[in-house]
């Protein structure tokens, strides 16, 4: 494709208002004078590349209008990136074209609209809109484009817990104490107005950049009976598997706010270890050991664990739901001696710091990743499960979430037990023991066969 403004980029870039004729003649301008080139030999590959370099349009931009996509406002909302994905739909990054607010805007992508899944997006809108909490991301509003549903929340710049033990590594009590603490204020307040959760995880809490943990994605969330009766939430099992309570398996359809203090238990166990309760495996497994087993002792992966603290853990993840801690109120108060809200502010700062490191390589030097665009509406949407640019977009919803069955193993064990490395050292040392007896046999038996052949010699010899 050569130059001009006839290829599919450039048309779309000039029908998106994205970018002006004139912004498009410079950037070949420049290609031509940096490396010699005709207009005609400036593709638009390299132009796109250019005007991501030079700012005029994010890397997402440039996947979508290279698609021939030039569609980027829902409503009054102008889309300038995508976040991810969460439970229940594709999220992006947008700004209210009047009051120039940055927010967060959910859609329901077509490979997801199903009468069911309409109804489900329906009801995250109207269980969001009941819920004004510090520690919740917030409802703004609501609308329909087309054929295409969205609910617009609060932006949170910052990153969601997973990614930032992932990045980090484990958290100290302290700063995980602050982290699960604020989350439990967050989802106390829902379960105040009637709605549990379902689906808590680390991916969920969303940490922004001066340490404020807010819960995020209610895209799963059910109502309870306020009198303490547990109402039937249907026969799914919906939810993680790496942090579903056991009830969430047995009986789906009665559930209650111990349910969530469950999964913020295993969320808990994540922030303090970096691993999952119960690490390996499929989904299957996961969800027989959340019924059956006990997970490995938190002091196994990190001794510096008090023994208070892990009585706590052991608490929030009782298998039955009345021998549990029945309050997000009391987690709260357990987690009091710890939590220290400086402690999480300080490593959300120096994280901010580090992606502001990042961004500022030059992009020839950073991990490139295509785009990935769908045939979704509207038409700026990315395939499930993909998210844009090689630095981590501000995270605003979780990682997918699917009934049980569909799932796999949220985390990958990079470790070795201490009992499994003591079993493997010893099967090591019985191969060396066998080896050694093996070679003694084979001499006794050579110094056997020899002994015999001078004997025999000898008597022949008399």
């Amino acid at each position: 494709m050569g130059g001009g403004s006839s290829t599919l980029f450039r048309k779309s870039a000039l029908a998106s208002g994205l970018l002006t004729a004139e912004e498009l003649d410079a950037g070949v301008a420049e290609l031509c004078a940096k490396h010699g080139l005709t207009a005609a030999e400036v593709n638009d590959e390299l132009l796109a590349a250019k005007l991501v370099e030079g700012g005029q349009i994010n890397r997402w931009q440039a996947g979508q209008l290279a698609a021939g996509r030039s569609k980027f406002n829902l409503g009054p909302y102008q889309i300038v990136d995508s976040i991810g994905e969460g439970g229940m739909g594709q999220v992006f990054k947008a700004e209210h074209t009047v009051m120039g607010r940055i927010v967060a805007v959910k859609v329901l992508p077509r490979y997801k609209s199903t009468p069911e899944s309409e109804k489900s997006f329906m009801r995250e809108i109207r269980n969001q809109a009941q819920l004004d909490h510090h520690h919740l991301v917030r409802a703004y509003d609501a609308g329909h484009d087309g054929n295409v549903n969205y609910l617009v929340t609060e932006f949170v710049p910052g990153i969601d817990l997973r990614r930032f033990i992932r990045r980090h590594g484990r958290l100290s009590m302290t700063a995980a104490a602050s982290v699960i603490s604020q989350a439990a204020m967050g989802l106390e307040h829902a379960h105040s107005r009637g709605l549990i959760h379902r689906d808590v995880k680390p991916g969920n809490l969303l940490v922004s950049q001066d340490g404020v943990v807010k819960v995020s994605d209610l895209g799963l969330a059910g109502s309870f009976n306020l009198e303490g009766e547990a109402q039937n939430l249907g026969d799914k099992i919906v939810g993680t598997a790496d942090y579903l309570a056991p009830e969430q398996i047995t009986a789906p359809q009665l559930l209650g706010p111990p349910t969530d203090v469950y999964s913020l238990g295993c969320t808990l166990y994540y922030a303090v270890t970096g691993k999952v309760p119960f690490p390996g495996g499929t989904a299957a497994t996961k969800v027989r050991a959340h019924c059956t087993t006990e997970p490995l002792d938190p002091r196994r992966l990190n001794p510096e664990l008090d023994d208070d603290f892990v009585d706590l853990i052991a608490a929030m993840m009782m298998k039955q739901p009345p021998e549990r801690i029945q309050t997000m109120g009391e987690v709260v108060r357990r987690l009091s001696k710890w939590a220290d809200p400086q402690s999480i502010a300080h490593a959300a700062a120096v994280d901010h710091l580090d992606a502001i490191a990042v961004q500022s390589i030059h992009p020839s030097e950073r991990r490139r990743t295509p785009p990935v665009l769908s045939d979704t509406e509207p038409n700026f949407l990315v395939e499930p499960g993909q998210e844009s640019g090689p630095v981590e977009s501000p995270s605003q919803a979780g990682v997918n979430t699917k009934p049980v069955y569909g799932l796999q193993e949220e985390t990958v064990p990079d470790y070795v037990s201490r009992y499994d490395q003591a079993l493997l050292t010893g099967l090591n040392e019985a191969k060396k023991n066998d080896h050694s007896f093996a070679l003694a046999v084979i001499v006794f038996l050579t110094i056997l066969v020899g002994c015999a052949s001078i004997a025999i010699w000898l008597v022949t010899r008399g």
